[in-house]
């Protein structure tokens, strides 16, 4: 006996699971970029505080959420409800947690991912960096390979950002956990970046290596809080932006050896009265950003864009903003930031990270209690 209606609901039922992938990769409004118009395509939901993204060889994807997960989401997009597990725990609180990923350069043959995280001690809190195997939905041979130090019991600016270069030595960015004038101290990981061996172990190259009261694994020193960083793609060198307080978040290029200035120097000003801080500007030294923000925009993840999608935009720095709530378009030449464009303002809320996707794509992290991964398609 036929049954009316049946055909037509069986024919509803068989378009459900490809009407929930639509869902999750739903096309937003066309955007009208100076060089390029695109569109932004939703492509995850669901993630608690999302801050840090890495592309896996196979096309999966992971996620770390502030509150102490490590994600994995599957090439469609799908979340995965299980967490990967052998992360220890960690000390959510405030703008500390769960921090960046980074994948070792020769994953695919070792399997290292690198996690950034505040981690507690006897003294309180700081940042740390383990390194352990992705195996299927675990961390195996969990190993910490750099410790903050000293620890504080100051809740904000523990950066954090992981870098591989071309050589393979990994940079990790830090904040001076809110002490300013930690910035300024050799013997002191506040405020600084950090360059190791994939393994932890200092290079002998180092430019503090020997230095009389020096940290040999210290880089570069002088900053306030950097939450953003990248490979310049011709150069190969790091760059990195830093909050501000009250205006004076910096683009700067990471150099051995070098002094940021931070706290004697700095565009931004005192936030209860407004004054300046240290000396000013400038001093002899110290080296002047590269670019600055002022008022603040909050930056928060950087990527220089190599894909083929979007010819425009090639070769051109991304930043996201918190406070701005948009991402940021610099085109260079050079070592020089010659236009500023400001896309997607206040449309999708507060930009974690940018990253290159493998496939040419830009995607961005959605921070918040209901994050999103965002992917951006060039639109005709």
């Amino acid at each position: 006996m036929k049954i009316p209606g049946l055909s037509a609901w069986s024919a509803l039922a068989s378009a459900i699971p490809w009407l929930l992938l639509l869902g999750l990769c739903a096309p937003g409004a066309i955007a009208q970029g100076q060089a390029q118009h695109f569109r932004t395509i939703t492509v995850t939901q669901g993630l608690d505080s999302p801050w840090g993204l890495a592309f896996l060889p196979d096309g999966r994807k992971l996620v770390t959420e502030r509150p102490g997960r490590l994600r994995l989401v599957d090439a469609d997009g799908r979340l995965d409800p299980q967490p990967v597990a052998g992360v220890p725990p960690v000390v959510a609180i405030n703008q500390g947690g769960l921090l960046d990923v980074a994948l070792h350069p020769d994953f695919a043959r070792n399997g290292w991912v690198y996690l950034s995280y505040a981690g507690a001690g006897a003294d309180g809190y700081g940042t740390e960096v383990l390194r352990g195997r992705l195996d299927g939905h675990a961390l195996r041979d969990v190993a910490v390979i750099f410790r903050m130090q000293p620890k504080s019991t100051t809740s904000h600016h523990f950066g954090s950002r992981l870098v591989f270069d071309r050589q393979g030595f990994l940079y990790i960015t830090l904040g001076e956990r809110g002490d300013k004038e930690r910035a300024q101290h050799l013997d002191d990981h506040g405020g600084s970046v950090i360059r190791l061996h994939d393994d932890g172990r200092v290079p002998a190259d180092n430019p503090f290596v020997g230095k009389a009261g020096a940290w040999p694994e210290k880089f570069t020193l002088g900053h306030r809080n950097i939450q953003g960083a990248a490979l310049h793609p011709q150069s190969g060198e790091l760059w990195a932006h830093e909050h501000g307080p009250q205006g004076g978040d910096e683009i700067n290029i990471i150099r051995a050896g070098r002094n940021y200035g931070w706290p004697v120097i700095t565009y931004g000003r005192n936030y209860i009265t407004g004054t300046s801080i240290g000396e000013g500007t400038a001093r002899a030294g110290m080296v002047q950003p590269l670019w600055q923000w002022t008022p603040s925009i909050a930056p928060s993840g950087m990527a220089f864009y190599t894909g083929d999608r979007f010819p425009a935009w090639r070769g051109n720095l991304f930043v996201g903003a918190l406070k701005g709530q948009m991402l940021v378009r610099l085109t260079l030449d050079g070592e020089r930031v010659v236009r500023e464009e400001r896309l997607l303002q206040g449309e999708l809320g507060r930009i974690r990270d940018v990253r290159n996707g493998p496939d040419g794509f830009l995607y961005l992290l959605i921070d918040g209690s209901r994050g999103k991964i965002i992917r951006l398609e060039p639109s005709p």
